[in-house]
């Protein structure tokens, strides 16, 4: 994904992108500083599952099918989307991203199991 998005800026796309990252805690979340840096024409969402600093004001849930109605773009715009995470996370949120309506055949999934202990 974030290549995706490194591209996007080095090519200078003005096409509207939307990245929604979860983790566990603050301390968990990858590419924060960069993604928190972006310019204009990307919204960045963080969602933390198990604990956050007192301050935190972003969501703090699993990704639901609520999280998403409200930060993925409307299946009425036919969005390109892009799920990439652990298999059971992947799985979660591509179907509820169907369920929502948007087309099986505009989701693209990668996944990946654990790195190591």
């Amino acid at each position: 994904m974030m290549a995706m998005l490194r591209a996007r800026i080095r090519g200078g796309s003005d096409l509207p992108f939307r990245f929604l990252s979860s983790a566990r805690s603050h301390e968990d979340l990858l590419f924060q500083n960069e993604l928190d840096g972006i310019a204009s024409g990307v919204g960045v969402t963080h969602t933390l599952t198990r604990s956050h600093p007192e301050a935190w004001t972003g969501p703090t849930r699993r990704v639901d099918r609520a999280m998403l109605e409200e930060h993925a773009w409307p299946p009425g715009d036919k969005p390109l989307v892009y799920v990439c995470g652990p298999t059971g996370f992947v799985e979660n949120v591509a179907s509820s991203l169907v369920e929502i309506g948007h087309r099986a055949d505009r989701i693209r999934t990668e996944r990946f199991g654990p790195s190591g202990r």
